[in-house]
């Protein structure tokens, strides 16, 4: 057997059903040749964020994986290995290689090395005999702890090399750890007589398909509950206990609360310290459970670590609980503080949510969005800087996994990748983008993707003309130069790749463009919709 061949079904029996990616890569070939569908993107970045998207939106269940070529494919992917690697996103990444004899000479590109920085784990395949030990290795990484990105590289000298019959291989086990009981016991006490405590809820909610468990904890000791981008929609934004969720802007009740807090717990979460995330106050005592110790006391101070599945942690605390909670504690104050909350914020957000202004401001044509499509039947992501600053407080999932959330590293254009992903994990959901024009910008060819491959994903661009979130940083610049001036026809750009493209300038006109483009899509259309709006540049910061 052929060492792509064997590739290749491997794959297949770990379930991998869809290889993203650019060639030359001869596992393209095989691949295909084992029933895998390939999907071939316009560059190498929007393959890697197509493959995130499938491991996010199945808990990492099915993982996404991207082929590229070697050499300079390779060079163009390393963004999205990074963004992975930021976000602790399960993927396979396979680069071809420079055959053997050349790979560890400059001035070679060498995934294996290069990408070790940023990677899980990073393994050349030098020896066909080898390729089940060496995928063995790769996949347990994959489903097992923390995710992040795995690389496996194949020398372009692999590819006539035999592998020993029959492969000896079968899918690699899958385990789960739990926290230490003496601290499962401490976290239950600490929770139990605390005044005003607050659960900050991350990605790790998600990967343990932990939600359950989550809405039974808030609801037995009435806890309001808070999330990161990442874990947003692991905790139904609808609910009476349900802050909102944050990151670089929050809906008022999230820095209220978590301010007021004597006891923040946090469940299946980093607390990594970033400007895109909730900045945890000083002088609070931490729970923190995470699954890997290595976030213990990196950015915030913890005075109870539990180290686990967020699942079998919250299980655990729930059954310390119980033995002395035996029935849900009354709710009706924290909750007509945290929907009183709401409404004050809400007030002074509603004349831009509802502006008849045109240009169109972005706030409206998003809360027209959130309120004319089916939300549960929706997965949603955004875009970098203003399109997520400005969607993220104000969308209120209510299914788990139907946000795409992230930002330890926000990569300009990364939406669309994350949105064709998700289609093709989750076809019977309407799966949404929103970018603005500096994003279309980085990734917008790769909408001819969605085209070519029958991908209909739903794109709202939000289109200012304008670098807006930048003109306050870049006066000068902007006042002799215009260098923050950028524009362009996108609708146009849309219909001309074989999709479906419209452009909005009226109030009047925002549902009715919405309600057609997801039309279009129920008929296998890629839609874009663009809206002409204003240089909004005001966010919901705490404090707002």
């Amino acid at each position: 057997m052929k060492l792509g061949t064997a590739i290749a079904e491997i794959m297949k029996r770990e379930g991998i059903e869809i290889l993203c990616g650019y060639p030359v890569n001869h596992l393209i070939e095989h691949a295909a040749n084992a029933d895998i569908r390939p999907v071939m993107v316009r560059q190498e970045r929007i393959g890697l964020h197509m493959a995130d998207a499938i491991s996010r939106v199945t808990s990492g269940h099915t993982i996404g994986a991207f082929c590229m070529q070697h050499g300079p494919g390779a060079e163009n992917a390393m963004g999205g290995v990074a963004q992975c690697f930021g976000e602790s996103v399960p993927v396979l990444v396979l680069p071809m290689g420079y055959a053997r004899r050349l790979a560890n000479i400059e001035p070679n590109f060498n995934s294996s090395q290069a990408m070790r920085a940023f990677a899980k784990s990073a393994e050349p395949i030098n020896i066909a005999a080898e390729v089940c030990n060496i995928f063995r290795r790769a996949f347990t990484k994959l489903k097992n702890g923390r995710g992040g990105p795995v690389i496996v590289e194949i020398p372009a000298d692999m590819w006539n090399e035999e592998v020993p019959e029959p492969l000896n291989y079968t899918p690699v086990l899958r385990t789960r750890y739990g926290a230490d009981p003496v601290h499962v016991k401490e976290a239950a006490a600490l929770l139990m007589s605390a005044k005003r405590p607050v659960i900050y809820a991350g990605q790790g909610v998600h990967y343990a398909k932990a939600w359950p468990q989550l809405r039974r904890l808030a609801e037995r000791l009435a806890i309001p509950v808070t999330t990161s981008l990442g874990g947003k929609s692991s905790f139904p934004e609808t609910h009476p206990l349900s802050l909102g969720s944050g990151g670089l802007a929050v809906p008022r009740a999230v820095p209220k609360f978590l301010g007021e807090a004597d006891v923040i717990f946090g469940i299946g979460c980093s607390f990594t310290e970033t400007s895109f995330g909730i900045a945890m106050p000083k002088g609070k005592t931490i729970i923190h459970s995470t699954l890997d110790p290595a976030h213990l006391n990196k950015d915030v101070e913890a005075r109870i670590g539990l180290v686990g599945d967020a699942g079998l942690v919250l299980d655990a605390l729930l059954e310390e609980i119980n033995r002395s909670v035996n029935a849900d504690r009354d709710a009706s104050t924290v909750a007509a503080e945290i929907a009183a909350s709401h409404k004050e914020w809400l007030a002074k957000w509603m004349p831009k949510l509802t502006s008849n202004d045109a240009p169109l401001n972005p706030y409206r044509v998003l809360w027209d969005l959130q309120h004319t499509v089916d939300i549960k039947n929706t997965i949603i992501t955004h875009d970098a800087g203003s399109p997520r600053d400005q969607l993220s407080p104000f969308w209120k999932p209510v299914e788990p996994l139907s946000y795409i959330g992230w930002g330890k590293t926000t990569q300009l254009g990364y939406g669309l990748g994350l949105a064709m992903g998700a289609k093709l994990a989750k076809p019977d959901k309407l799966c949404i983008n929103v970018w603005g024009d500096a994003a279309i910008g980085f990734t917008g060819m790769d909408f001819e993707t969605a085209v070519r491959e029958r991908i209909p994903i739903m794109s709202i661009l939000l289109n200012n003309f304008s670098m807006a979130i930048e003109l306050k940083v870049m006066p000068i610049s902007t006042e002799k130069y215009r260098s923050t001036d950028i524009s362009g026809d996108y609708a146009a750009m849309a219909r001309a790749f074989g999709g479906h493209g419209e452009r909005v300038t009226k109030p009047e006109d925002i549902v009715p463009a919405i309600r057609r483009g997801i039309a279009k899509t129920k008929e296998g259309i890629p839609v874009l919709l663009e809206f002409i709006t204003s240089k909004e540049t005001e966010v919901s910061r705490p404090g707002t």
